[in-house]
């Protein structure tokens, strides 16, 4: 079995090893015949660190962590971190076990693993403290975490889980050896995503491929089913092309000028999504802001500090900085979820960086999310009646790792006739997280396929949502169901409403 598989589900047994001299099967649940052997096979030492329930019902995943000493290749990833930000012994020690993060994390949802929910892959961080090497399934456990926070957000202890995963993805990419097809695939994505000159470059092409309906000749053809699952996915996501809006580098305020603004532009919703970006800086000039939006800016490091690739972060953040920094601005604005919770992370982020550090901070102090800068500032443009039932999507990284919920939701509520519905399991990610909808296909397409059957369960005729990623993933799991609905951004809605446009001009999106 390829050690870094991208169909690999955990509910599969999809062993490398042979786990039969450790238990024997019985349906779904596991019988121990040497305590010793399955005790090392999720991860623990000996029997005597197990919990007493240890052996009551476990899967094949459970059954192939940590077992022996050697990866698939043969060589030896001993210990499993090296002392350059490993995850903290302090912030480990702050789970007490409790349990309340397993309603709320995707992967334990979907697979009922415990070695593939926040207390499960903690308890495996722990173990690599205590110098476990760094071994295939441990690695994959970590690899299935969407990073969404959601535990965080549930979690009476206050642990940082964020922290942790980041730590421990730093770790992985810099110790753990993957497939070179592994390796290839994630270096491509990070080669494209973070260069929006780059993915402007695939803009025309895809412009072609869509217009001639080539996607759908070779669906019929069954030529997709050819491909890698991971290519595939890739496909089902591509957005379908709008007219790319050109924003000036500074936009007057509307009346008399409350506040100066820097704005992000983002990557993929700069090149996919600019109509988004337009509408955000209509509606801030609207409020009476000054908006500054340097042309020459680059990517916020978001994707790249998620997937552990700390130097390439660090290099995107400081150029990021730099551009805006002597600007004279009041805040910096940010229509993004994904990149405006790591944006406001800078200052932990570059922590170690002599030259950095301190003007890190200074610059997260003063990112917004849109919505919350919105509401901060009180606003002051009139809005014209929108009468449309909407289904609120949270974004994770907008709703988890920012805390910010209501401020989307108040923003929307001031249109009149505007009616936001909630969604069943709203703390549920979507699926999309980062790069996550494209190395991790399969549970990927049943997070987006669950939300988007909460979401047409709303009755509602178009979903709003803050964060590009999960536009596309909704998208392509409706799609994929024979559905389609009207989605927009906040800041689409809220320009239509103050522009005094008709609510047609959001549902024939």
């Amino acid at each position: 079995m390829d050690k870094n598989n991208d169909s690999l589900d955990p509910r599969e047994n999809n062993n490398p090893y042979d786990a039969t001299d450790a238990t024997e099967r019985k349906g779904d649940v596991a019988t121990p015949t040497n305590q010793d052997a399955a005790a090392q096979s999720i991860g623990a030492g000996s029997p005597e660190d197990l919990p007493d329930d240890t052996f009551a019902s476990r899967s094949a995943v459970q059954q192939t962590v940590g077992i022996g000493r050697k990866t698939e290749s043969g060589s030896f990833m001993f210990p499993a971190f090296d002392d350059h930000h490993p995850p903290e012994k302090d912030l480990i020690d702050d789970c007490v076990h409790c349990g309340f993060c397993l309603p709320t994390c995707p992967t334990y949802v979907l697979f009922g693993e415990e070695m593939d929910s926040p207390r499960g892959r903690i308890y495996l961080m722990n173990k690599g403290l205590n110098e476990e090497p760094m071994n295939d399934q441990m690695v994959r456990h970590w690899d299935l975490c969407l990073g969404c926070m959601a535990c965080v957000t549930a979690c009476p202890s206050g642990v940082q889980y964020d922290k942790l995963i980041e730590a421990t993805r730093g770790q992985v990419e810099r110790r753990y050896e993957r497939t070179p097809q592994d390796k290839a695939f994630r270096e491509m994505i990070f080669q494209i995503f973070p260069y929006p000159d780059r993915l402007r470059l695939m803009a025309a092409p895809l412009k072609l491929y869509q217009r001639f309906g080539v996607g759908d000749m070779l669906h019929k053809a069954g030529v997709m089913k050819l491909l890698p699952k991971r290519m595939r996915a890739m496909e089902a996501l591509m957005p379908m092309l709008s007219e790319h809006h050109e924003l000036p580098e500074v936009t007057p305020a509307v009346g008399e000028r409350r506040r100066r603004v820097g704005f992000i532009k983002g990557c993929v919703q700069r090149v996919f999504f600019s109509d988004v970006n337009a509408a955000t800086v209509r509606v801030l000039a609207a409020e009476g802001c000054e908006v500054v939006t340097p042309k020459l800016q680059g990517c916020c490091g978001a994707l790249s500090v998620h997937a552990g690739r700390e130097e390439e972060f660090e290099g995107f953040a400081r150029k990021l900085i730099d551009t805006f920094e002597n600007l004279e601005l009041d805040n910096i604005i940010i229509n993004a979820a994904g990149c405006g919770s790591t944006l406001k992370e800078y200052g932990y982020l570059l922590r170690d960086d002599p030259e950095y550090a301190e003007r890190a901070s200074a610059f997260a102090e003063k990112v917004k999310d849109v919505t919350e800068f919105i509401q901060e500032l009180g606003p002051v443009a009139e809005r014209n009646p929108l009468p449309v039932a909407a289904a609120y999507h949270d974004a994770c990284h907008l709703a988890h790792a920012q805390g910010v919920r209501k401020q989307p939701r108040q923003t929307l509520k001031q249109i009149p006739g505007m009616e936001v519905r909630e969604i069943k399991e709203a703390e549920i990610c979507c699926g999309s997280a980062g790069i996550y909808n494209m190395v991790e296909p399969e549970p990927a397409t049943e997070l987006g396929d669950r939300k988007a059957k909460n979401v047409l369960n709303t009755g509602a005729r178009m979903i709003v949502t803050s964060n590009p990623g999960c536009m596309l993933q909704i998208q392509a799991s409706l799609k994929r169901m024979g559905h389609s609905m009207p989605m927009a951004h906040p800041m689409e809605v809220l320009d239509a409403s103050i522009q005094g446009r008709p609510v047609e001009s959001l549902l024939e999106k």
